[in-house]
């Protein structure tokens, strides 16, 4: 058993499409370790809030972005009828908002409103830069979804936000998604493998 100090942190986005790639890979990864090390999320945040429509130039460089991501990681799959049948905005702080007050309702909502918003974007081409995609997301998940919409625009969520994103950043996160373990005062950033489990796992080991 490893120290009770020791906290592996996922450093992520929920509208990161490289997250949706590693998170296979990180399921297992989660599962092997719950009984070795406490394991907490980090938002890290993409992109700001914002009402502009995206340049259709980073549209095509995101889109090209997923066509890499599927060639890459075997079984990773995107629906790229997003890109003609949504509005999209370079915003995915309100996505990350969703996933704070989650947590803030139910520890084991978080996770549970990450693949929401995951599946929702990559498979269902529904955009989570909008509120009305992320209440309807909270109401799956049997959260109330006029409390929730006030939530979402509430100072004490911007305070969450601002926390995690302040937190992820004095670990010195390397992008999205990153691993990073922190023991006592050391924070050890962990390169992980987007298709092997097991050479993520004997990376992470050799510090417990």
């Amino acid at each position: 058993m490893s120290d009770e100090k020791t906290v592996l942190y996922y450093v992520h986005d929920p509208m990161c499409s490289w997250c949706w790639g590693f998170r296979p890979v990180w399921q297992e990864v989660k599962q092997a370790l719950q009984n070795e090390v406490k394991i907490d999320y980090l938002v890290g945040g993409l992109a700001p809030d914002s009402t502009e429509a995206m340049p259709l130039e980073l549209q095509q460089k995101l889109a090209q972005t997923w066509r890499t991501i599927e060639e890459k990681i075997p079984g990773t799959r995107f629906n790229f009828d997003f890109w003609q049948q949504c509005s999209p905005r370079r915003s995915t702080y309100p996505a990350c908002r969703a996933v704070l007050i989650a947590k803030q309702a139910a520890p084991e909502l978080e996770e549970a409103m990450i693949y929401a918003i995951q599946k929702a974007y990559y498979e269902q081409a529904r955009n989570p830069s909008d509120d009305d995609t992320l209440i309807a997301l909270a109401i799956e998940l049997g959260l109330g979804g006029a409390w929730f919409a006030e939530q979402l625009h509430a100072p004490e969520t911007e305070q969450l936000l601002q926390r995690d994103f302040d937190f992820a950043r004095s670990l010195g996160g390397q992008g999205f998604p990153s691993l990073i373990l922190r023991q006592g005062g050391d924070s050890i950033f962990i390169p992980h493998s987007y298709t092997d489990v097991a050479e993520t796992l004997r990376r992470i080991h050799q510090y417990l």
